[in-house]
């Protein structure tokens, strides 16, 4: 059925010309938006269709209406083992190794259940398209039990299948007990491709090949992956740059800057982009704008493991595509997006100065940012053609008292609030804040049963 948005206080379009339109409205039909305008312009042969009850009317007044936000970089399965004690207080690198073990006893329920409950942590945000990297596969677990749960959701999804294959043993990070073979790691790569991706404009399911980071692959295998995801037009995703320990290994294993070890292998262009990025160097941040790789910005995980302040607005100034990115839920321990912009503008504040990142910056990132490094051009923003995929906010509430100057900058600068109505691919999926994809209190009561068996079933070993 054709829906139908009407009179907006404000519609973000994030189109060409960044337009804001008072008392907005738009049409969508099927997975695609139709026209967008304001209220009082709406098309006569559409207001015949909601006369004759053959549009659905969705009334938005108290509300800004605005393109779906897109996360670029997640870890859905760690949604089970938040704030874990022996992590709390570490970097990178030891947050990893006290964790590592924990998530060997991931099973593919636990897979299943968790992309669930992240996705609704998502949606219920504001997020309609999302990436997730999973890239250990223990006890039977596979990438189609996050697909699985993907489609039940409803939401538009990355799918990236992650891989480690350098374990302790050779001189990696990971234990070997949860590394693969790499030939088994592009088989499976392959069959994933083969039998899930989709390239066709609103797709909602592509398939990413992401091998984890520097210190969890080889060369060869980052090399090949690579070579299978452009033979068949898919992207490449990984970590990179992400603190300073992350950069001496790259020196000391490589003799190469992270930048430059990407570059070695093929990993740069506008099908790549690299999660954090927060000690990627001037010669690094020219490289990607002149290639068109793209960085997911994470700002909750980089001070929650202390890496640093990203450089994102010399990226920007650069043209480096940049999105937003929560990263997983041990890192982040959230995965709000709205509130994940506010961080990462308040970060670049931080660092850079009052100037450094605007509010309405901060949205672009989470929007068009973010399908531009997922190499879209059909989500990010509403216009004719885009796809169908738009949320709203009710900011009466009192964390937006007073606001009302400026509420698409309030959308930034005030307590970050749910989404009152989502749309994706042209389905309702939130209504008056009420998700309608899954049965939200039975999901969370099975991941709580869940994330209770994987810490009794580590510390059984």
């Amino acid at each position: 059925m054709t829906l139908i948005a009407l009179h907006a206080d404000v519609l973000v379009t994030m189109d060409e010309q960044r337009r804001e339109i008072r008392d907005g409205a738009l049409v969508a039909e099927g997975p695609a938006v139709q026209w967008v305008g304001p209220t009082a312009e709406l098309p006569a042969a559409y207001r015949r269709l909601l006369d004759e009850g053959r549009a659905q009317a969705l009334d938005m007044r108290g509300r800004v209406v605005m393109p779906g936000l897109v996360n670029t970089h997640h870890h859905m399965y760690q949604s089970l083992t938040r704030a874990v004690p022996a992590a709390q207080d570490a970097e990178l690198f030891s947050w990893l190794t006290n964790l590592y073990m924990l998530w060997s006893h991931l099973t593919p329920e636990m897979v299943h259940v968790s992309t669930q409950t992240a996705m609704a942590e998502l949606m219920l945000s504001g997020c309609t398209t999302t990436s997730d990297h999973l890239y250990l596969y223990p006890n039977g677990a596979r990438l189609d039990d996050a697909i699985d749960a993907a489609r039940q959701m409803g939401m538009r999804f990355h799918a990236a299948r992650g891989s480690m294959s350098l374990g302790r043993s050779k001189g990696g990070l990971p234990p070997d007990v949860v590394v693969e073979d790499e030939e088994a790691i592009l088989r499976d790569s392959l069959r994933l491709i083969q039998q899930y991706h989709d390239s066709a404009r609103h797709s909602m399911l592509r398939v990413v090949l992401a091998p984890c980071s520097p210190f969890s692959v080889t060369r060869e295998l980052m090399r090949e992956s690579a070579i299978l995801a452009r033979a068949h037009g898919v992207s490449l995703h990984t970590h990179l740059a992400e603190n300073d320990n992350d950069v001496a290994f790259s020196r000391e294993k490589f003799g190469l800057t992270p930048a430059q070890y990407a570059e070695s292998l093929g990993w740069v262009g506008r099908d790549v982009w690299h999660a954090h990025c927060v000690k990627l160097d001037p010669e690094g941040i020219a490289l990607f704008a002149r290639t068109g790789t793209g960085v997911a910005h994470c700002p909750c995980s980089n001070m929650r493991l202390a890496s640093g302040i990203a450089p994102v607005r010399r990226m920007r100034d650069a043209g480096v595509p940049v999105g937003l990115g929560v990263d997983g839920s041990a890192s982040n321990d959230g995965a709000h997006m709205l509130g994940e912009a506010r961080q990462a503008l308040l970060l670049q504040r931080v660092g850079h100065g009052p100037a450094a990142l605007s509010a309405r910056d901060a949205l672009e990132i989470a929007t068009l940012g973010g399908a531009r490094v997922l190499n879209r051009d059909d989500i990010g923003a509403l216009a004719p053609g885009m796809s169908a995929d738009f949320v709203s906010f009710d900011l009466s509430g009192v964390g937006h008292a007073g606001a009302g100057h400026d509420p698409v900058a309030a959308l930034v600068f005030c307590t970050p609030a749910n989404v009152d109505t989502s749309v994706i691919n042209g389905r309702v999926v939130v209504e008056g804040g009420r998700l309608l994809t899954a049965d939200l209190p039975v999901v969370l009561g099975r991941h709580r049963d869940l994330a209770r068996t994987l810490f009794e079933r580590a510390a059984g070993h």
